[in-house]
């Protein structure tokens, strides 16, 4: 017989894939110059922001080393990510959605915009990751 059933059990979340379509990369500053274009923010890939990001120190390991960046990228309900373990495995996932809070720790998002400010070394400033922002009720 086939069911479905819901089973609490303790995992260690490594990582945080993001895949968040930008309606406009015009609201960003890219090593202190305005990024119109978006041609210089790292982890772009056509029509998309994808970085990946270690939730327990903030960084972005697919960050092009010595670029800063201040985002403010509108993405309304076109946000995808995946939470990742150490082995890979995708624990939890949403092909696309608002903007999780978590994604805007310098101010507040609304479910619509990514707002965060990178260093050089990729990590982001003010970063607290709240597993309650991915898990619906």
């Amino acid at each position: 017989m086939k069911t479905k059933l819901k089973i609490e059990r303790e995992v260690d979340i490594r990582t945080l894939v993001v895949r968040a379509k930008v309606r406009n990369w015009g609201n960003a500053e890219v090593d202190g110059t305005d990024d119109t274009e978006g041609n210089k923010i790292p982890c772009r890939d056509g029509k998309f922001w994808k970085p990946i990001i270690d939730i327990d120190s903030g960084s972005i390991t697919n960050w092009t080393q010595g670029t800063t960046a201040k985002i403010h990228y509108k993405i309304a309900d076109c946000c995808g990510w995946e939470l990742v373990d150490k082995e890979g495995n995708i624990l939890l996932s949403a092909e696309d959605g608002y903007v999780p809070p978590t994604l805007s720790p310098s101010e507040n998002g609304f479910g619509d915009y990514i707002i965060m400010n990178i260093d050089e070394n990729g990590i982001i400033e003010e970063w607290e990751f709240d597993i309650s922002d991915f898990i619906e009720d």
